[in-house]
């Protein structure tokens, strides 16, 4: 299907056992509950979906599962995290053949590409397949900055469709804006940065808590696309402490457990990826529950 690059798309987790299996009835249970509650995407095998965790067979299978089972309903974006260029071709070609609607592209992992390897990164990848693909810039977890003079760079090859910005500076959005103009489709990769980012001209949400939280997430978006900005900074200022959670470098582990309090899922995650013991469990536990315990009604008109 054609993706329209608009609205809340989750960073799925993907589900294990506790042998640290694939755990695929779970992960597509776990996905039609955010369906159900009103996402209008997804992105498979992201950071929180722990691709680089998988064998690259189970990447595959779980994008198989995936879009069998979601139908053409909404759009599905596998993540692209490979260590080689080549890897990452492979892998795009085979993710069209599982059939996915679109790529969501990351430099290649462990090495720190300076600005013409990125660059010819990303373009190789482009040219392995027929799909559109959102560039994903996170540097603060991946060393590499792909910076608003290089996105206009790239913006001759028509499948660069969208931008996942990251970069924790809400300023990029503007700097993006100014110098690409409407070019790219730009969404916010940062949980807690989402409302400023969608005032000033983001389109769409790569969200980690959605997982937990899919129809608080849906509300604080229509609000804002509403432009009822009094109503969802309610929501926002209620949800800020759990978006937090997003932006920590056990992201993975906090989503996984807040999900699971929420009824999704497990908080099962792959090593080195442990489970959160002590002090630190108790305290990110303490915050999910606070959330839970003060949620807003969602009746409201």
């Amino acid at each position: 299907m054609t993706v329209d690059w608009h609205g809340v798309f989750p960073a799925a987790t993907t589900q294990f056992h506790s042998d640290h299996s694939l755990n695929i009835p779970g992960t597509l249970e776990h996905l039609e509950a955010m369906i159900q509650a009103g996402i209008h995407g997804l992105v498979i095998l992201g950071t929180v979906g722990e691709n680089s965790s998988l064998e690259y067979h189970e990447k595959l299978e779980v994008l198989r599962a995936t879009v069998q089972h979601v139908g053409g309903r909404i759009p599905v974006l596998s993540g692209v995290a490979e260590y080689t260029t080549a890897l990452a071709c492979r892998y795009a070609s085979d993710a069209q053949q599982a059939g996915v609607d679109g790529l969501m592209v990351l430099p290649a992992m462990v090495y720190h590409s300076d600005a013409v390897e990125t660059a010819t990164h990303f373009r190789a990848v482009a040219g392995a397949s027929d799909l559109p693909i959102m560039i994903y810039n996170n540097p603060v977890s991946y060393k590499v900055d792909i910076r608003p003079e290089q996105l206009l760079e790239l913006a001759d090859e028509p499948k660069f469709v969208a931008i996942k910005e990251s970069s924790d500076d809400v300023r990029r959005i503007t700097d993006i804006i100014n110098l690409c103009g409407d070019r790219f489709a730009l969404f916010c990769g940062v949980d807690d940065l989402v409302l400023e980012s969608l005032m000033l001209g983001a389109t769409g949400w790569i969200s980690g808590l959605v997982n937990a939280f899919p129809a608080e997430n849906r509300r604080l978006w229509d609000l804002a696309m509403a432009g009822d900005w009094q109503r969802a900074r309610e929501i926002y200022r209620w949800y800020m402490p759990l978006l937090h959670l997003d932006t920590h470098v056990k992201l993975v582990q906090y989503i996984k457990l807040a999900a699971a309090e929420c009824g999704f899922g497990t908080e099962v995650t792959r090593p080195p990826r442990l489970p959160l013991v002590g002090e630190e469990r108790e305290r990110v536990l303490s915050i999910i529950r606070q959330g839970i315990a003060t949620r807003p009604p969602l009746d409201q008109p």
